[in-house]
């Protein structure tokens, strides 16, 4: 009897395998965020997160620009946020793109998370190159990558333009992640939430802070636009702007 089990290597890690050389090759900054996020809604916390982050890149778009052929940058309008969604636990996560997530409410927001988790296949990033690249060979893919890294546009629609991970959420206290971006120009990564005193309207009351890296390419974006980000990121989320556009926290 052995003491160790053998399971076949899904073909989907070979995807994330590629992220992993891919951003090991880049000029990542990181900034390091403590958010306070003590408040109620029925909307779920990734959703209020890809909201505000969202209304943050309509305030200082240059930081999802992404460089093109010669000496030209795309600056897109519209945040096209990528997050990862488990289907059910132990499955591989699958990417989901919220398409000009700038434009919709926490609600709405929400309400696409909790469809696609309930129901994998109807996203739109389902199948197709997702499902066969981990098919193809690995020289070919990355010549894709290549490829897919000079066109901006074509690199909105399958890719996105922002993404957004999730490692805090299975389960309590604080603490700070640090992700990693294979292709992406940003990127936030969201980690723990721990209860601790802080000043809230004058007195001092136990809050909840969140935990969050936002990591941006240096080669795109420079450290005074990156810090001028993270601080509209930062108000609009302590403020919970998002939740009160259309009554979206009802």
């Amino acid at each position: 009897m052995t003491d160790y089990d053998i399971e076949p290597f899904p073909p989907e890690r070979e995807i994330v395998v590629d992220a992993g050389r891919l951003g090991s090759r880049r000029h990542i900054i990181h900034c390091l965020l403590e958010a306070d996020v003590t408040r109620g809604g029925s909307v779920s916390f990734t959703a209020f997160v890809v909201a505000s982050l969202a209304r943050a890149i309509g305030e200082v778009p240059t930081v999802q620009a992404y460089r093109s052929w010669g000496r030209r940058l795309v600056v897109f309008h519209d945040a096209d946020v990528v997050t990862m969604i488990e289907p059910e636990a132990g499955a591989v996560a699958i990417p989901h793109i919220v398409r000009a997530a700038n434009r919709k409410t926490v609600r709405e927001i929400s309400d696409e998370l909790r469809s696609i988790q309930l129901n994998p296949a109807s996203s739109e990033q389902h199948g197709g190159l997702v499902a066969l690249a981990p098919r193809v060979p690995r020289p070919a893919r990355g010549v894709f990558y290549w490829a897919l890294r000079k066109n901006p546009r074509w690199f909105k629609r399958l890719a996105g333009t922002v993404v957004v991970t999730s490692v805090g959420m299975f389960g309590k206290g604080g603490g700070w992640g640090l992700g990693f971006l294979p292709m992406h120009t940003l990127g936030l990564t969201v980690g723990g939430i721990a209860e601790k005193p802080g000043v809230h309207e004058g007195g001092v009351a136990i809050r909840e802070y969140a935990n969050l890296t936002l990591s941006f390419d240096h080669d795109i974006v420079d450290g005074a636009p990156a810090a001028r980000f993270a601080k509209v990121t930062r108000e609009l989320i302590e403020a919970a702007t998002v939740l009160g556009e259309g009554n979206a926290g009802r």
